[in-house]
């Protein structure tokens, strides 16, 4: 018997929640399979098997909460799936005798008994108010597992007397309220509830705000998007035009690509751009390395590919760690205004928002339709002060609004 435990993930990442089990006992497991999806505060990591053989019990449920080191299966080396696994074999023999098997118990201390049960399979019983020597147990020995206990029911509490009144529930509780559901935040969702708090609590954050006229950006991406599909295999979106002006205006005013360490601050000299990308499980913030120094289809390539990545759960840790800058686009779902929350320790973050046409004073006299945007610089007030802040931004719309100088910049 050999015991799959959970491996060394990051620095930073000391346990996760069990996603989902890929193999269930019975099943034959070769060495280097995946066996489990583990859900950590950034990302969703597959756990693989160190051993070849049949995957004989499972530690920990789905939901559980496990540390670095901890045990979480048991594989039964070197039996294959040839073989009727024991749970195979346990139910053959259920059908022949039409009964289970009988409970196993040890005495303690006290005189007592306790069932022989898998602490994965207490933790259940425990939540689901289950007198575990009342559970049937399918394994051949009578060990209680936890595929058992999620089979057996709650006990329904009768008595001779009549029960009294119930209070009233407070308004808080809701499970059974029919018109309520109640849903389990996911481990991703409460930590990033968790830091949008903190960051909010310390950061000294404030919010300045500006206007792009997008006209010029969008005739060149008009006049050159097929010859830049053609010749990169990839198109030439807003994204590229935004990371090249954020570089630019970072290089003029260095302390919003900074980060506060005690009583220290960090310039950076790199410049290393995270992209917000939303996914079913929330906000991931993947980071363009060096992009400084990536060409406009290098830029759109590495979103384009760090995106799918995110949605489908394939994001490593060192793709979301290290950033100095974010960039978010709330005008994807038709935001058209809104101040973005600072991603720690980063000090700066541009929120983007849908571009909408609207009339625009071209002198005294005449007026123009043109595509505006709303651009807004939040900041950290601790390091950044308003005239830094400001001057930030009017540098990203100076940028986009002649776009070929962020071509002569490269």
């Amino acid at each position: 018997m050999a015991e799959v435990k959970v491996p060394e993930l990051a620095e930073s990442i000391s346990e996760g929640t069990i996603a989902q089990w890929l193999k269930q006992p019975g099943e034959t497991v070769e060495k280097g399979e995946y066996l489990l999806e583990l859900e950590t505060d950034k990302v969703n990591v597959e756990i693989i098997s160190d051993y070849g053989g049949t995957l004989s019990e499972l530690l920990a449920a789905e939901g559980d909460t496990v540390q670095v080191g901890q045990a979480i299966a048991v594989v039964n080396e070197g039996k294959t799936g040839d073989t009727a696994s024991p749970k195979a074999e346990a139910v053959a023999e259920q059908v022949k005798a039409e009964e289970v098997n009988p409970v196993p118990t040890v005495q303690v201390e006290n005189g007592g008994q306790r069932t022989i049960a898998s602490p994965a399979a207490r933790k259940l019983a425990r939540e689901k108010g289950i007198d575990l020597s009342q559970v049937p147990a399918v394994d051949p020995l009578g060990r209680v597992r936890i595929q058992d206990v999620v089979a057996a029911k709650a006990p329904v509490q009768t008595s001779a007397q009549e029960p009294a009144p119930a209070k009233p529930a407070p308004a808080a509780q809701t499970e059974h309220d029919d018109r309520v559901e109640v849903v389990k935040m996911s481990r991703r969702r409460q930590t990033i509830a968790k830091r949008l708090v903190e960051v909010q609590q310390e950061a000294a954050m404030l919010t300045t705000f500006n206007e792009v006229d997008m006209t010029a950006v969008m005739d060149l991406r008009k006049r050159h998007k097929d010859a830049f599909v053609k010749q990169n295999d990839v198109k030439l979106g807003f994204m590229s035009f935004f990371t090249k002006a954020v570089i630019g205006a970072l290089k003029k005013y260095p302390l919003l690509n900074a980060e506060i360490n005690g009583n220290e601050i960090l310039k950076k000299k790199f410049y290393d751009i995270g992209v917000a990308v939303s996914t079913d499980e929330g906000l991931v913030v993947p980071v363009v390395r060096e992009a400084d120094r990536k060409s406009f289809a290098e830029i759109e390539k590495s979103i384009s590919d760090l995106a799918v990545k995110a949605r489908n759960n394939k994001l490593a840790l060192s793709d979301l760690s290290g950033g100095t800058f974010t960039i978010t686009n709330g005008g994807t779902f038709g935001s058209l205004l809104s101040t973005p929350i600072l991603n720690a320790p980063q000090v700066g973050i541009l929120g983007m928002h849908k571009i909408q046409v609207r009339p625009v004073a071209i002198d005294n006299d005449n007026f123009e339709n043109r595509p505006m945007m709303y651009l807004a610089l939040s900041y950290d007030h601790r390091i950044v002060d308003g005239k830094e802040a400001v001057g930030f931004l009017v540098t990203v719309k100076e940028l986009l609004e002649d776009p070929e100088q962020l071509l002569l910049q490269g």
